[in-house]
């Protein structure tokens, strides 16, 4: 199913080649709301930059959450 940027949906990651996601783009690869996502960054866990005046999340920066969350899985 395409979303309306044209692109495949994802749950399994970042895409290839992309280095700088948008927050509607991490919500979508994260499966989480905008809100969760803006918590996520405020308090450190979700690693982004400013581009101009807007929020990017870096490819690496969604990887390393995944795995945070995974880890924190692993020691519940």
């Amino acid at each position: 199913m395409n979303q309306p940027t044209g692109r495949p949906a994802s749950a399994t990651g970042p895409e290839p080649g992309q280095q700088l996601y948008r927050v509607p783009d991490a919500m979508r690869i994260l499966s989480m709301s905008r809100s969760t996502i803006y918590d996520q960054m405020r308090t450190g866990r979700l690693r982004s930059v400013k581009q101009g005046g807007c929020r990017r999340i870096p490819a690496a920066a969604i990887t390393e959450y995944v795995a945070l969350l995974e880890r924190e899985a692993e020691a519940a």
